[in-house]
């Protein structure tokens, strides 16, 4: 991990991007198990289709992990402050996912360096799925 220094920043610096591989049912599967969220759209071809989609899909948090994970690859863990996002679109089956990231804002608040980050995930034609934002606590 890199040791990424509020003096070291610039507003415009970006993240490094996290290309995930094609999301695929497996992965859908087990993120079902690993989050708790057994919601059928998700894993269930006929019960997505009876929804009126065409497909299963992903669930919106899980593009708010690999965001996380773009975030806590780029900085430790400890230094995440806040962290949000808002849905933009269905991540379908088969699209892949790129996570990129870019500094905001650098501001001083009690005393504490803080960075601001504003985050997408989009696929690869290049259409957003998740936007969000994060506040990080940096030395």
């Amino acid at each position: 991990m890199n040791h990424i220094r509020f003096d070291g920043l610039e507003i415009g610096d970006e993240l490094p991007v996290l290309e995930l591989p094609p999301l695929s049912r497996l992965t859908l599967a087990l993120y079902c198990g690993a989050s708790g969220d057994h919601n059928p759209i998700h894993v269930d071809i006929d019960f997505a289709k009876e929804a009126g989609m065409p497909d299963v899909f992903a669930h919106g948090m899980l593009s708010m992990a690999w965001l996380g994970r773009a975030l806590t690859d780029w900085v430790p863990q400890s230094a995440l402050l806040d962290f949000n996002v808002r849905f933009a679109a269905i991540t379908h089956v088969g699209e892949s996912i790129r996570c990129t990231g870019t500094v905001t804002e650098k501001f001083e608040y009690d005393g504490e360096r803080r960075v601001r980050v504003s985050l997408a995930t989009a696929n690869e034609a290049g259409v957003q799925k998740l936007l969000g934002e994060a506040v990080l606590s940096l030395p």
